[in-house]
């Protein structure tokens, strides 16, 4: 199985934050001393069972953000966990809910709210995988799938319920016998994610029905306005526990842009496509239909592309994952449903072929190649529309991009070629 904690993840800045409210902040470096003493799940306190576990999915030893995380969390904090993505956070939050199980086991006893459906289907793999020698339960609550068959899910009772807020709605008001008011925890992964997509109301809903002696863990890459004021309603003395302070994109990460006529856009595309064969992409579009016409261009070109956007149905959407996770695809062609918090274990280059419209997104988007300390490339597509863009995402990771070499003359005698594909892809 794939996974995000593979080997532990090397970043420069190790500050915890602790202190009750977000307004006064002792901050303190602790680096060197702490990773002399932890090497082990043990040394957090995990316990045995988990620790093998651990074993068996390859874990060695903690990422930063589990070493923060774990052990307060172990002692009944609330935690805000502020942690990019890659860096091992599902094992910071599933490991504590876990060993609370095993310690007083119960149904219904966590609800873990993501944005999309198919971080929920990734959190649930690894709180199954964590789980499988004592027998945890998981159900997955999202869009895109029938109703009745997850209330028949929900109504076994699982241990832990990983939901997208939309869908859990439907079921709190529509399920008879589904209630959540024994929950003993409640972690929000990717908040800034669930608040951003304007899913404030589902969240407030959510929360007036669970019980308020509960624990809460707020995870999230980014920490915005909104998260500071979901923490105020949610949490109680909560401990920070950040490893990156500031936007960063990883060093391995190669990061490199090209500036291009629009309208030669997809010319250039292909051009890099030959010239990288070999290596997996993830192309980002700005839109389904353009994620779809891409895909079927390329196709045309006799290169293996497969789209993921919103308009696929759900299955068709893990269908096309699970392709290019094994490989028998090599271009995957994406909306920002995919930019956030997929582990794929082995995406070589992004190409961000519309330019973000957020500049967080392209952390997000780049995010997804150079995991867990292998290196990555990305491509930034800017033609003259995108100039402003472009120098918002350099401001915002604080480094200048260098140009990527290309042959203007070869990319131009594709030009036929691509558009007598760009006709076909049109009809």
């Amino acid at each position: 199985m794939a996974d995000e904690g593979k080997e532990s993840v090397k970043l420069n800045t190790d500050e915890t934050l602790e202190g009750s409210s977000s307004d006064d902040d002792n901050s303190h470096v602790n680096s060197a001393e702490n990773d002399e003493t932890v090497k082990t799940f043990k040394d957090l306190g995990v316990t045995e069972v988990l620790c093998e576990a651990c074993d068996q999915l390859g874990w060695k030893s903690p990422t930063k953000i589990q070493i923060e995380a774990i052990p307060v969390a172990l002692q009944g904090k609330d935690v805000i966990g502020l942690a990019e993505t890659g860096s091992g956070k599902t094992g910071a939050f599933a490991l504590p809910i876990l060993q609370s199980l095993l310690a007083s086991p119960q149904r219904l006893h966590t609800l873990v709210l993501t944005p999309t459906r198919e971080l929920a289907f990734q959190i649930s793999e690894q709180f199954e995988a964590l789980g499988s020698s004592i027998g945890v339960k998981c159900a997955v609550i999202v869009g895109g799938i029938d109703m009745m068959s997850q209330s028949l899910v929900l109504a076994k009772k699982p241990h832990i319920v990983i939901a997208t807020p939309g869908r859990l709605i439907d079921h709190m008001e529509n399920t008879k016998g589904f209630s959540l008011r024994a929950l003993k925890f409640l972690v929000m992964d990717e908040a800034d994610r669930i608040l951003n997509m304007d899913f404030e109301t589902e969240v407030d809903k959510i929360l007036k029905v669970i019980p308020r002696e509960r624990r809460t863990f707020l995870f999230s890459a980014t920490m915005t306005k909104k998260v500071q004021k979901l923490q105020r309603a949610a949490l109680k003395d909560p401990v920070k526990c950040a490893v990156s302070t500031k936007y960063s994109t990883v060093d391995k990460l190669q990061q490199y842009y090209i500036f291009i006529p629009s309208k030669y856009k997809d010319c250039y595309l292909v051009s890099i496509l030959n010239e990288l064969a070999g290596n997996s992409f993830m192309i980002f579009c700005s839109t389904c239909n353009n994620a779809q016409r891409v895909a079927l261009l390329l196709r045309n070109l006799g290169i293996t592309a497969i789209p993921l956007h919103g308009q696929m149905s759900q299955n068709k959407r893990l269908g096309a994952l699970n392709k290019f996770k094994s490989k028998s695809r090599s271009v995957l062609l994406a909306t920002d449903v995919a930019s956030r918090g997929l582990d794929i274990p082995h995406v070589d280059c992004v190409i961000n072929y519309d330019i973000p419209t957020h500049s967080k997104d392209y952390i997000h988007r780049v995010g997804r190649t150079a995991r867990a300390g292998r290196s990555g490339k990305s491509i930034t597509f800017v033609t003259q529309y995108d100039v402003e863009l472009f120098q918002r995402i350099e401001s915002l990771i604080g480094k200048k991009l260098p140009a990527f070499p290309t042959q203007e003359e070869e990319v131009m005698m594709l030009v036929e070629r691509v558009s007598e594909a760009q006709r076909f892809a049109r009809l």
